[in-house]
Protein backbone atom coordinates (compact mmCIF):
# COMPACT_ATOMS: atom_id res chain seq x y z
CA UNK A 1 0.00 0.00 0.00
CA UNK A 2 1.06 3.18 -1.12
CA UNK A 3 0.31 6.83 0.64
CA UNK A 4 2.05 9.02 -2.31
CA UNK A 5 -1.22 10.50 -3.07
CA UNK A 6 -1.16 13.82 -4.65
CA UNK A 7 -3.32 16.35 -5.03
CA UNK A 8 -4.55 20.01 -6.12
CA UNK A 9 -4.23 22.73 -3.42
CA UNK A 10 -4.83 26.80 -3.67
CA UNK A 11 -2.25 29.31 -2.42
CA UNK A 12 -2.39 27.96 1.19
CA UNK A 13 0.63 26.43 0.55
CA UNK A 14 3.94 26.81 -1.64
CA UNK A 15 4.80 24.71 -4.70
CA UNK A 16 1.13 23.76 -5.48
CA UNK A 17 -1.43 24.62 -8.48
CA UNK A 18 -4.86 26.44 -8.37
CA UNK A 19 -7.55 26.82 -10.63
CA UNK A 20 -8.07 30.28 -12.11
CA UNK A 21 -10.99 32.07 -12.74
CA UNK A 22 -9.63 34.68 -15.81
CA UNK A 23 -7.82 33.65 -18.94
CA UNK A 24 -6.18 35.75 -21.46
CA UNK A 25 -2.62 35.17 -23.14
CA UNK A 26 1.14 35.75 -22.79
CA UNK A 27 2.61 38.95 -23.16
CA UNK A 28 6.93 40.12 -23.27
CA UNK A 29 7.15 40.97 -19.14
CA UNK A 30 9.21 38.68 -17.71
CA UNK A 31 6.68 36.34 -15.66
CA UNK A 32 8.45 37.28 -12.33
CA UNK A 33 7.86 41.26 -12.66
CA UNK A 34 5.62 43.93 -13.14
CA UNK A 35 5.05 47.01 -15.50
CA UNK A 36 3.77 50.28 -14.18
CA UNK A 37 1.94 51.82 -17.04
CA UNK A 38 0.89 54.66 -15.69
CA UNK A 39 2.37 57.20 -12.81
CA UNK A 40 0.86 57.32 -9.41
CA UNK A 41 1.18 59.17 -6.52
CA UNK A 42 4.24 59.14 -4.10
CA UNK A 43 4.02 56.52 -1.45
CA UNK A 44 3.20 58.41 1.88
CA UNK A 45 3.00 57.30 5.22
CA UNK A 46 0.18 54.50 6.22
CA UNK A 47 -2.84 56.02 8.01
CA UNK A 48 -4.97 53.06 8.83
CA UNK A 49 -8.28 52.97 7.26
CA UNK A 50 -9.74 50.79 4.46
CA UNK A 51 -8.99 48.76 1.38
CA UNK A 52 -11.57 47.94 -0.77
CA UNK A 53 -11.03 44.76 -3.51
CA UNK A 54 -12.40 43.21 -6.24
CA UNK A 55 -12.28 39.85 -6.84
CA UNK A 56 -13.86 37.35 -9.52
CA UNK A 57 -15.04 34.58 -7.77
CA UNK A 58 -17.45 34.13 -4.14
CA UNK A 59 -16.21 32.84 -0.99
CA UNK A 60 -17.57 29.33 -0.87
CA UNK A 61 -15.17 27.87 2.26
CA UNK A 62 -12.17 28.34 5.30
CA UNK A 63 -10.83 25.50 3.84
CA UNK A 64 -9.54 25.64 0.81
CA UNK A 65 -7.46 22.79 1.50
CA UNK A 66 -10.63 20.43 0.51
CA UNK A 67 -10.38 19.60 -3.08
CA UNK A 68 -13.67 20.43 -3.94
CA UNK A 69 -13.19 24.20 -1.89
CA UNK A 70 -10.44 24.74 -3.91
CA UNK A 71 -11.09 28.13 -5.70
CA UNK A 72 -8.79 30.68 -5.65
CA UNK A 73 -10.70 33.25 -3.60
CA UNK A 74 -11.72 31.10 -0.81
CA UNK A 75 -7.26 30.93 -0.54
CA UNK A 76 -6.61 34.44 -0.50
CA UNK A 77 -8.66 34.93 1.85
CA UNK A 78 -7.56 32.56 4.19
CA UNK A 79 -4.13 33.83 3.54
CA UNK A 80 -4.83 36.47 5.41
CA UNK A 81 -5.93 34.46 8.22
CA UNK A 82 -3.23 32.28 8.39
CA UNK A 83 0.77 32.75 9.19
CA UNK A 84 3.37 30.42 8.32
CA UNK A 85 7.22 29.17 8.21
CA UNK A 86 7.58 30.59 5.26
CA UNK A 87 6.06 32.76 2.04
CA UNK A 88 7.00 33.37 -1.34
CA UNK A 89 7.79 37.15 -2.18
CA UNK A 90 7.00 38.09 -5.59
CA UNK A 91 10.45 37.32 -7.22
CA UNK A 92 9.03 33.60 -6.29
CA UNK A 93 12.32 33.96 -3.42
CA UNK A 94 11.25 31.73 -0.18
CA UNK A 95 10.91 33.92 2.82
CA UNK A 96 10.90 32.67 6.16
CA UNK A 97 8.74 33.89 8.43
CA UNK A 98 10.44 33.89 12.17
CA UNK A 99 8.38 35.78 13.47
CA UNK A 100 5.74 32.36 12.76
CA UNK A 101 8.61 29.62 14.18
CA UNK A 102 11.71 28.41 12.68
CA UNK A 103 12.55 25.17 10.85
CA UNK A 104 15.97 23.62 10.24
CA UNK A 105 17.51 20.44 8.32
CA UNK A 106 18.86 17.98 11.40
CA UNK A 107 20.22 15.95 8.88
CA UNK A 108 20.36 15.05 5.16
CA UNK A 109 21.21 10.68 5.58
CA UNK A 110 18.22 10.52 6.40
CA UNK A 111 16.52 13.63 5.38
CA UNK A 112 15.54 15.18 9.04
CA UNK A 113 13.56 18.62 9.43
CA UNK A 114 12.48 20.08 12.83
CA UNK A 115 9.81 22.86 13.14
CA UNK A 116 9.11 24.83 15.97
CA UNK A 117 6.26 27.29 16.11
CA UNK A 118 6.70 30.19 18.31
CA UNK A 119 5.48 30.73 22.20
CA UNK A 120 3.56 33.56 21.29
CA UNK A 121 1.45 31.84 18.03
CA UNK A 122 -2.28 31.77 19.10
CA UNK A 123 -5.59 31.34 17.62
CA UNK A 124 -7.77 34.42 17.51
CA UNK A 125 -9.53 32.82 20.51
CA UNK A 126 -6.29 32.57 22.53
CA UNK A 127 -5.86 28.61 22.42
CA UNK A 128 -2.05 28.10 21.23
CA UNK A 129 -1.24 26.61 18.23
CA UNK A 130 0.55 23.92 19.01
CA UNK A 131 1.21 20.33 18.87
CA UNK A 132 -2.52 19.34 17.78
CA UNK A 133 -2.31 21.37 14.81
CA UNK A 134 0.72 20.60 13.96
CA UNK A 135 0.19 16.60 13.88
CA UNK A 136 -3.36 17.11 12.70
CA UNK A 137 -1.75 19.28 9.48
CA UNK A 138 0.79 16.97 8.97
CA UNK A 139 -2.12 13.83 9.27
CA UNK A 140 -4.07 15.46 6.30
CA UNK A 141 -0.76 16.84 4.65
CA UNK A 142 1.02 13.13 4.64
CA UNK A 143 -1.80 11.04 3.85
CA UNK A 144 -0.82 8.66 6.52
CA UNK A 145 -4.08 7.06 6.74
CA UNK A 146 -5.23 6.95 3.17
CA UNK A 147 -5.90 3.32 3.01
CA UNK A 148 -8.29 2.16 0.12
CA UNK A 149 -10.34 5.24 0.45
CA UNK A 150 -9.08 9.08 0.75
CA UNK A 151 -9.48 10.04 5.02
CA UNK A 152 -9.10 13.55 4.45
CA UNK A 153 -9.91 15.24 1.13
CA UNK A 154 -7.12 17.39 0.90
CA UNK A 155 -6.53 19.27 -2.13
CA UNK A 156 -2.94 19.47 -2.33
CA UNK A 157 0.39 17.11 -2.77
CA UNK A 158 0.92 14.12 -0.30
CA UNK A 159 3.76 12.98 -2.29
CA UNK A 160 6.39 14.62 0.15
CA UNK A 161 5.51 13.91 3.68
CA UNK A 162 4.41 10.90 2.36
CA UNK A 163 7.94 10.28 2.51
CA UNK A 164 7.94 10.33 6.19
CA UNK A 165 6.90 8.47 9.23
CA UNK A 166 4.97 9.63 12.22
CA UNK A 167 6.64 12.63 13.80
CA UNK A 168 8.03 13.36 16.61
CA UNK A 169 7.42 15.97 19.43
CA UNK A 170 9.77 17.53 22.11
CA UNK A 171 6.89 19.66 23.93
CA UNK A 172 3.99 20.90 22.33
CA UNK A 173 5.46 23.21 19.57
CA UNK A 174 8.68 21.31 17.76
CA UNK A 175 7.92 18.55 15.57
CA UNK A 176 10.74 16.77 13.85
CA UNK A 177 9.92 14.77 10.55
CA UNK A 178 12.04 12.36 8.78
CA UNK A 179 11.92 11.22 5.76
CA UNK A 180 12.84 7.43 3.91
CA UNK A 181 13.69 8.95 0.99
CA UNK A 182 15.32 12.24 -0.11
CA UNK A 183 12.97 14.89 -1.36
CA UNK A 184 13.60 17.94 -3.46
CA UNK A 185 10.75 19.76 -2.31
CA UNK A 186 11.47 19.02 1.25
CA UNK A 187 11.23 23.17 2.17
CA UNK A 188 7.85 23.68 1.39
CA UNK A 189 6.67 19.95 1.66
CA UNK A 190 5.06 20.86 5.29
CA UNK A 191 2.55 24.21 5.73
CA UNK A 192 0.40 25.69 8.32
CA UNK A 193 -0.96 27.95 5.74
CA UNK A 194 -3.37 25.67 5.51
CA UNK A 195 -4.01 24.30 9.42
CA UNK A 196 -7.72 24.05 10.86
CA UNK A 197 -7.50 23.99 14.50
CA UNK A 198 -7.25 20.82 16.01
CA UNK A 199 -9.35 21.98 18.85
CA UNK A 200 -12.39 22.94 16.97
CA UNK A 201 -11.72 19.82 14.37
CA UNK A 202 -11.75 17.55 17.46
CA UNK A 203 -14.97 19.26 19.48
CA UNK A 204 -17.00 18.91 16.11
CA UNK A 205 -16.01 15.38 16.06
CA UNK A 206 -17.27 14.68 19.63
CA UNK A 207 -13.75 14.58 21.14
CA UNK A 208 -11.13 17.06 22.69
CA UNK A 209 -7.69 18.02 21.10
CA UNK A 210 -5.99 15.51 23.71
CA UNK A 211 -7.72 12.85 22.36
CA UNK A 212 -7.53 13.79 18.95
CA UNK A 213 -3.26 13.54 19.61
CA UNK A 214 -3.80 10.54 20.86
CA UNK A 215 -6.09 9.08 18.06
CA UNK A 216 -3.45 9.96 15.51
CA UNK A 217 -0.40 9.40 17.40
CA UNK A 218 -1.63 5.66 18.52
CA UNK A 219 -3.41 5.11 14.94
CA UNK A 220 -2.08 2.59 12.61
CA UNK A 221 -1.03 3.40 8.77
CA UNK A 222 -3.70 3.19 6.20
CA UNK A 223 -6.45 1.98 8.81
CA UNK A 224 -8.32 5.32 10.52
CA UNK A 225 -10.60 3.56 12.40
CA UNK A 226 -14.39 5.47 13.33
CA UNK A 227 -13.13 8.32 15.30
CA UNK A 228 -10.32 9.68 13.18
CA UNK A 229 -12.82 9.30 10.17
CA UNK A 230 -15.67 11.68 12.14
CA UNK A 231 -12.95 13.81 12.41
CA UNK A 232 -11.97 13.66 8.96
CA UNK A 233 -15.73 14.22 8.01
CA UNK A 234 -15.67 17.60 9.67
CA UNK A 235 -12.25 19.01 8.26
CA UNK A 236 -13.75 17.62 4.66
CA UNK A 237 -17.29 19.54 4.94
CA UNK A 238 -17.19 21.74 8.26
CA UNK A 239 -15.68 25.29 6.87
CA UNK A 240 -17.84 25.82 4.22
CA UNK A 241 -20.16 28.67 4.04
CA UNK A 242 -21.57 31.53 2.64
CA UNK A 243 -22.39 33.89 5.95
CA UNK A 244 -20.98 34.57 8.65
CA UNK A 245 -20.92 31.29 10.73
CA UNK A 246 -22.52 31.38 14.61
CA UNK A 247 -19.63 29.15 15.27
CA UNK A 248 -16.29 31.37 15.84
CA UNK A 249 -14.53 28.48 15.66
CA UNK A 250 -15.07 28.19 11.66
CA UNK A 251 -13.40 31.27 11.07
CA UNK A 252 -10.85 31.59 13.78
CA UNK A 253 -7.79 33.26 12.48
CA UNK A 254 -3.63 33.18 14.13
CA UNK A 255 -2.46 35.80 10.84
CA UNK A 256 -2.59 39.05 10.34
CA UNK A 257 -6.46 39.42 9.67
CA UNK A 258 -9.56 37.91 10.97
CA UNK A 259 -13.18 38.18 9.16
CA UNK A 260 -15.88 40.70 10.40
CA UNK A 261 -18.77 40.16 8.16
CA UNK A 262 -19.72 38.45 5.28
CA UNK A 263 -22.65 38.55 2.62
CA UNK A 264 -23.44 35.51 0.69
CA UNK A 265 -22.12 36.02 -2.66
CA UNK A 266 -21.47 39.85 -2.43
CA UNK A 267 -18.38 40.44 -0.18
CA UNK A 268 -16.54 39.68 2.77
CA UNK A 269 -15.42 41.98 5.64
CA UNK A 270 -11.79 41.16 6.85
CA UNK A 271 -10.13 43.50 10.06
CA UNK A 272 -7.29 43.53 12.38
CA UNK A 273 -6.12 40.20 14.32
CA UNK A 274 -5.60 41.83 17.64
CA UNK A 275 -4.39 38.21 19.37
CA UNK A 276 -1.76 38.33 15.84
CA UNK A 277 1.73 38.70 17.13
CA UNK A 278 4.18 38.16 14.33
CA UNK A 279 5.94 40.76 12.07
CA UNK A 280 3.27 40.85 8.87
CA UNK A 281 0.81 43.13 11.13
CA UNK A 282 -1.08 45.29 8.32
CA UNK A 283 -0.96 49.25 7.89
CA UNK A 284 -4.43 49.38 6.86
CA UNK A 285 -7.45 48.82 9.78
CA UNK A 286 -9.92 46.84 7.60
CA UNK A 287 -9.95 45.14 4.11
CA UNK A 288 -13.44 44.64 2.32
CA UNK A 289 -13.35 42.32 -0.47
CA UNK A 290 -16.29 42.82 -3.45
CA UNK A 291 -17.26 40.17 -5.19
CA UNK A 292 -17.18 40.81 -9.30
CA UNK A 293 -17.44 38.40 -11.76
CA UNK A 294 -17.65 41.09 -14.97
CA UNK A 295 -14.75 42.31 -15.74
CA UNK A 296 -16.71 45.99 -16.94
CA UNK A 297 -18.20 46.21 -13.98
CA UNK A 298 -15.14 45.76 -11.92
CA UNK A 299 -13.47 48.56 -13.86
CA UNK A 300 -16.97 50.57 -13.51
CA UNK A 301 -16.47 50.20 -9.56
CA UNK A 302 -12.75 51.14 -9.82
CA UNK A 303 -13.75 54.57 -11.60
CA UNK A 304 -16.34 55.04 -9.50
CA UNK A 305 -14.40 55.42 -6.57
CA UNK A 306 -16.24 52.02 -4.68
CA UNK A 307 -12.91 49.85 -5.00
CA UNK A 308 -9.27 50.67 -4.94
CA UNK A 309 -7.89 47.12 -6.53
CA UNK A 310 -8.98 45.26 -9.18
CA UNK A 311 -7.05 42.31 -11.07
CA UNK A 312 -9.49 42.25 -14.43
CA UNK A 313 -8.99 40.07 -17.55
CA UNK A 314 -6.57 41.86 -19.89
CA UNK A 315 -8.52 42.24 -22.82
CA UNK A 316 -8.39 44.51 -25.69
CA UNK A 317 -10.76 46.63 -24.22
CA UNK A 318 -10.03 46.23 -20.30
CA UNK A 319 -6.44 47.38 -21.11
CA UNK A 320 -7.41 50.30 -23.22
CA UNK A 321 -10.11 51.50 -20.59
CA UNK A 322 -8.08 51.35 -17.26
CA UNK A 323 -4.73 53.22 -19.25
CA UNK A 324 -6.82 55.73 -20.22
CA UNK A 325 -8.12 56.29 -16.30
CA UNK A 326 -6.38 59.09 -14.35
CA UNK A 327 -5.78 58.67 -10.75
CA UNK A 328 -4.89 54.98 -11.23
CA UNK A 329 -1.81 52.93 -12.03
CA UNK A 330 -1.85 49.47 -14.18
CA UNK A 331 0.54 46.70 -13.26
CA UNK A 332 0.98 44.32 -15.74
CA UNK A 333 3.13 40.95 -16.34
CA UNK A 334 2.88 37.12 -17.46
CA UNK A 335 1.24 35.00 -14.87
CA UNK A 336 2.49 31.27 -14.11
CA UNK A 337 -0.71 30.07 -15.47
CA UNK A 338 -2.33 28.33 -18.71
CA UNK A 339 -5.57 27.61 -20.12
CA UNK A 340 -6.01 23.83 -21.19
CA UNK A 341 -8.33 21.27 -22.98
CA UNK A 342 -8.55 18.15 -21.19
CA UNK A 343 -10.46 14.95 -22.28
CA UNK A 344 -12.12 12.79 -19.48
CA UNK A 345 -10.80 9.38 -19.80
CA UNK A 346 -14.12 7.99 -17.77
CA UNK A 347 -16.07 9.11 -20.47
CA UNK A 348 -17.70 6.45 -22.29
CA UNK A 349 -16.45 8.67 -25.95
CA UNK A 350 -13.14 9.03 -25.13
CA UNK A 351 -12.43 5.82 -24.23
CA UNK A 352 -11.26 5.32 -27.53
CA UNK A 353 -7.71 6.65 -28.26
CA UNK A 354 -8.67 7.23 -31.80
CA UNK A 355 -11.88 9.34 -30.64
CA UNK A 356 -9.57 11.28 -28.33
CA UNK A 357 -7.06 12.30 -31.05
CA UNK A 358 -9.75 12.59 -33.90
CA UNK A 359 -11.55 15.69 -31.38
CA UNK A 360 -7.76 17.59 -31.01
CA UNK A 361 -7.29 17.26 -34.62
CA UNK A 362 -9.86 19.40 -35.00
CA UNK A 363 -9.48 21.83 -31.89
CA UNK A 364 -8.43 25.40 -34.20
CA UNK A 365 -5.70 26.50 -31.43
CA UNK A 366 -3.94 28.91 -34.10
CA UNK A 367 -7.70 30.49 -34.57
CA UNK A 368 -7.91 30.72 -30.99
CA UNK A 369 -4.81 32.60 -30.87
CA UNK A 370 -5.24 34.62 -33.47
CA UNK A 371 -8.99 35.98 -32.81
CA UNK A 372 -8.47 35.88 -28.87
CA UNK A 373 -5.44 36.67 -28.12
CA UNK A 374 -3.16 38.59 -30.75
CA UNK A 375 -5.12 41.16 -30.64
CA UNK A 376 -4.07 42.17 -27.65
CA UNK A 377 -0.52 40.83 -27.85
CA UNK A 378 0.56 40.49 -31.57
CA UNK A 379 3.34 37.96 -30.00
CA UNK A 380 0.93 35.44 -28.63
CA UNK A 381 1.67 32.31 -29.52
CA UNK A 382 0.11 28.49 -29.17
CA UNK A 383 1.27 26.78 -25.84
CA UNK A 384 2.67 23.50 -26.86
CA UNK A 385 3.57 21.57 -23.15
CA UNK A 386 1.40 20.30 -20.81
CA UNK A 387 4.36 21.44 -18.44
CA UNK A 388 6.31 24.35 -18.95
CA UNK A 389 5.53 27.94 -20.41
CA UNK A 390 6.98 30.23 -23.27
CA UNK A 391 8.23 32.07 -20.30
CA UNK A 392 10.59 29.41 -19.26
CA UNK A 393 12.50 30.46 -22.37
CA UNK A 394 15.06 27.13 -23.38
CA UNK A 395 13.03 24.76 -20.94
CA UNK A 396 9.86 25.33 -22.96
CA UNK A 397 11.94 24.79 -26.36
CA UNK A 398 13.76 21.95 -25.61
CA UNK A 399 10.18 20.02 -24.55
CA UNK A 400 8.22 21.18 -27.46
CA UNK A 401 11.46 19.60 -29.57
CA UNK A 402 10.66 16.50 -28.71
CA UNK A 403 7.18 16.04 -27.09
CA UNK A 404 5.12 15.17 -30.01
CA UNK A 405 2.67 18.29 -29.91
CA UNK A 406 3.49 18.53 -33.40
CA UNK A 407 0.72 16.08 -34.27
CA UNK A 408 -1.68 19.07 -33.30
CA UNK A 409 0.38 21.77 -34.95
CA UNK A 410 -2.64 22.20 -37.53
CA UNK A 411 -6.43 21.76 -37.69
CA UNK A 412 -7.04 18.00 -39.71
CA UNK A 413 -10.50 18.19 -40.15
CA UNK A 414 -10.15 14.97 -43.07
CA UNK A 415 -7.45 13.17 -40.94
CA UNK A 416 -10.12 13.51 -37.73
CA UNK A 417 -13.17 11.98 -40.16
CA UNK A 418 -11.04 9.06 -41.03
CA UNK A 419 -10.30 7.95 -37.93
CA UNK A 420 -13.85 8.25 -36.55
CA UNK A 421 -14.95 6.21 -39.22
CA UNK A 422 -18.65 7.44 -39.75
CA UNK A 423 -19.60 7.65 -36.22
CA UNK A 424 -20.80 10.95 -35.02
CA UNK A 425 -19.82 10.68 -30.75
CA UNK A 426 -21.63 13.37 -28.86
CA UNK A 427 -19.04 14.89 -26.55
CA UNK A 428 -20.57 17.73 -23.49
CA UNK A 429 -17.90 20.17 -23.02
CA UNK A 430 -17.34 22.15 -19.82
CA UNK A 431 -16.02 25.75 -18.66
CA UNK A 432 -16.99 28.92 -17.29
CA UNK A 433 -19.68 30.89 -18.39
CA UNK A 434 -18.54 33.48 -17.10
CA UNK A 435 -15.13 33.83 -18.72
CA UNK A 436 -15.64 35.77 -22.13
CA UNK A 437 -12.58 34.19 -23.38
CA UNK A 438 -13.27 30.72 -22.33
CA UNK A 439 -17.04 31.15 -24.01
CA UNK A 440 -15.50 31.60 -27.03
CA UNK A 441 -12.92 29.22 -26.91
CA UNK A 442 -15.83 27.12 -26.98
CA UNK A 443 -17.68 28.38 -29.46
CA UNK A 444 -14.65 28.13 -32.16
CA UNK A 445 -13.90 24.48 -30.69
CA UNK A 446 -17.73 23.53 -31.19
CA UNK A 447 -17.66 24.47 -34.81
CA UNK A 448 -14.63 23.16 -35.79
CA UNK A 449 -15.25 19.54 -34.11
CA UNK A 450 -18.57 19.74 -35.72
CA UNK A 451 -16.88 19.64 -39.42
CA UNK A 452 -15.67 16.37 -38.45
CA UNK A 453 -18.69 14.40 -37.23
CA UNK A 454 -18.94 15.58 -33.62
CA UNK A 455 -22.18 16.64 -31.79
CA UNK A 456 -21.00 19.02 -29.20
CA UNK A 457 -23.12 19.78 -26.36
CA UNK A 458 -22.89 23.01 -24.27
CA UNK A 459 -22.23 22.36 -20.74
CA UNK A 460 -20.97 25.78 -19.60
CA UNK A 461 -21.39 26.33 -16.06
CA UNK A 462 -20.96 29.21 -13.55
CA UNK A 463 -20.39 26.61 -11.10
CA UNK A 464 -17.22 25.38 -13.33
CA UNK A 465 -15.22 24.36 -10.50
CA UNK A 466 -17.18 22.38 -8.31
CA UNK A 467 -18.19 20.74 -11.34
CA UNK A 468 -14.83 19.14 -12.13
CA UNK A 469 -14.33 15.74 -11.93
CA UNK A 470 -18.04 14.48 -11.64
CA UNK A 471 -18.24 12.65 -14.50
CA UNK A 472 -20.82 15.09 -16.27
CA UNK A 473 -18.95 15.99 -18.99
CA UNK A 474 -16.36 14.59 -21.71
CA UNK A 475 -14.05 17.42 -22.24
CA UNK A 476 -13.11 20.29 -19.83
CA UNK A 477 -11.70 24.35 -20.44
CA UNK A 478 -10.01 26.10 -17.69
CA UNK A 479 -6.64 26.90 -16.86
CA UNK A 480 -3.85 26.28 -14.10
CA UNK A 481 -1.75 28.41 -11.92
CA UNK A 482 1.22 27.92 -10.12
CA UNK A 483 3.39 28.84 -7.43
CA UNK A 484 6.34 29.03 -9.22
CA UNK A 485 7.99 27.09 -6.70
CA UNK A 486 8.76 23.54 -6.91
CA UNK A 487 7.81 20.49 -9.13
CA UNK A 488 4.71 19.28 -6.92
CA UNK A 489 2.60 20.47 -9.60
CA UNK A 490 3.43 17.94 -11.80
CA UNK A 491 2.32 14.85 -10.08
CA UNK A 492 -0.32 16.76 -8.31
CA UNK A 493 -2.45 16.90 -12.15
CA UNK A 494 -0.75 14.04 -14.18
CA UNK A 495 -0.92 10.89 -11.83
CA UNK A 496 -3.32 8.40 -11.39
CA UNK A 497 -4.33 9.65 -7.67
CA UNK A 498 -3.71 13.21 -7.99
CA UNK A 499 -6.64 15.59 -7.01
CA UNK A 500 -6.11 17.37 -9.95
CA UNK A 501 -6.48 14.37 -11.89
CA UNK A 502 -9.77 15.48 -12.67
CA UNK A 503 -10.07 13.88 -15.72
CA UNK A 504 -9.41 10.41 -14.80
CA UNK A 505 -5.72 9.81 -16.71
CA UNK A 506 -3.84 6.93 -15.63
CA UNK A 507 -0.65 6.05 -16.95
CA UNK A 508 1.57 3.21 -14.69
CA UNK A 509 4.88 4.98 -16.78
CA UNK A 510 3.64 8.98 -16.09
CA UNK A 511 2.75 7.89 -12.19
CA UNK A 512 6.49 5.95 -12.08
CA UNK A 513 8.13 9.19 -13.55
CA UNK A 514 6.64 11.37 -11.59
CA UNK A 515 7.27 9.53 -8.12
CA UNK A 516 10.95 9.54 -9.30
CA UNK A 517 10.76 13.37 -9.76
CA UNK A 518 9.80 14.28 -6.65
CA UNK A 519 13.16 12.54 -5.02
CA UNK A 520 15.63 13.51 -7.51
CA UNK A 521 17.98 16.03 -6.73
CA UNK A 522 19.61 16.63 -9.32
CA UNK A 523 17.98 19.45 -11.46
CA UNK A 524 19.00 18.20 -15.12
CA UNK A 525 17.62 14.79 -13.95
CA UNK A 526 14.49 16.45 -12.59
CA UNK A 527 13.78 18.13 -16.44
CA UNK A 528 14.81 15.31 -18.35
CA UNK A 529 11.74 13.65 -16.21
CA UNK A 530 9.30 16.12 -16.88
CA UNK A 531 10.11 16.27 -20.68
CA UNK A 532 9.19 12.34 -20.62
CA UNK A 533 5.98 13.11 -19.11
CA UNK A 534 5.26 15.73 -21.28
CA UNK A 535 6.01 13.10 -23.90
CA UNK A 536 3.27 10.90 -22.78
CA UNK A 537 0.69 13.07 -22.68
CA UNK A 538 0.58 13.69 -26.06
CA UNK A 539 1.08 10.47 -27.12
CA UNK A 540 -1.82 9.30 -24.89
CA UNK A 541 -3.81 12.43 -26.41
CA UNK A 542 -4.27 14.01 -23.14
CA UNK A 543 -5.68 16.88 -24.35
CA UNK A 544 -3.89 20.01 -25.83
CA UNK A 545 -2.64 23.22 -23.95
CA UNK A 546 -3.95 26.31 -25.53
CA UNK A 547 -2.20 29.44 -24.36
CA UNK A 548 -0.26 31.49 -21.32
CA UNK A 549 -1.93 33.71 -19.64
CA UNK A 550 -1.01 37.62 -18.35
CA UNK A 551 -2.19 39.34 -15.73
CA UNK A 552 -3.51 43.05 -14.76
CA UNK A 553 -3.79 44.78 -11.72
CA UNK A 554 -5.07 48.35 -11.65
CA UNK A 555 -5.40 50.39 -8.21
CA UNK A 556 -6.17 54.06 -7.04
CA UNK A 557 -3.17 56.10 -6.75
CA UNK A 558 -3.72 56.65 -3.14
CA UNK A 559 -3.63 53.02 -2.19
CA UNK A 560 0.31 52.40 -1.41
CA UNK A 561 2.24 49.03 -1.42
CA UNK A 562 0.31 47.22 -4.48
CA UNK A 563 3.06 44.99 -6.35
CA UNK A 564 2.44 42.32 -9.43
CA UNK A 565 2.85 39.29 -8.37
CA UNK A 566 2.73 36.56 -10.96
CA UNK A 567 1.84 33.26 -8.82
CA UNK A 568 -1.63 32.47 -7.48
CA UNK A 569 -1.54 34.57 -4.75
CA UNK A 570 -1.86 37.83 -6.97
CA UNK A 571 -2.18 41.00 -5.28
CA UNK A 572 -2.76 39.59 -1.82
CA UNK A 573 0.94 38.40 -1.87
CA UNK A 574 1.77 41.14 0.52
CA UNK A 575 -1.69 43.01 1.69
CA UNK A 576 -0.17 43.79 5.21
CA UNK A 577 2.39 46.35 3.23
CA UNK A 578 -0.85 48.19 1.33
CA UNK A 579 -1.24 51.52 3.01
CA UNK A 580 -4.34 54.34 2.55
CA UNK A 581 -2.18 57.30 1.29
CA UNK A 582 -3.49 61.17 1.61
Amino acid sequence: MTRRRTRILGIVAAGALALTACASQDTDTPADTGTDTTTGTDEQAASGGTVRVAETNAFTSFNPSVGANNLDINSKILGTMRADFIYLDNELNIVPDESFGTYEVLSEDPLQVKYTINDDVVWSDGNAVDKGDMILSWAVQSGYFDGDEVLFEYAGSTEGLGLTGMPEFEGDRTMTVTYTEPYVDWEIAFSMAGAMPAHVVAEAAGIDEAQLIELIEGGTEGQPGDELKAVAEFWNTGFVTKELPSNEGIYLSNGPMIVSEMVADQSITLIRNENYAGDLVPNVDEITVRFIGDAAAAISSLRNGEVDIIAPQPTVDSVQEVTGMDGFTVLQGSQLSYDHLDLSFDSEVFADANVREAFLKTVPRDVIIDRLQKPLNENAEVLNSQIYLPSEGDLYTAAVAENGSDAYAEVDIEGAKELLAGATPTVRILYNINNPIRVDTFSLIRDSATQAGFQIEDGGSAEWGSELGTGTYDASIFGWISSGVGSAGVPQIFSTNGGGNYNAYSNDEVDALATQLMVTTDSDEAEAIKRQIDTHLFADAYGLPLFQSPGMIVHADNIGGVEYMPNQTGVWWNFWEWSVNE
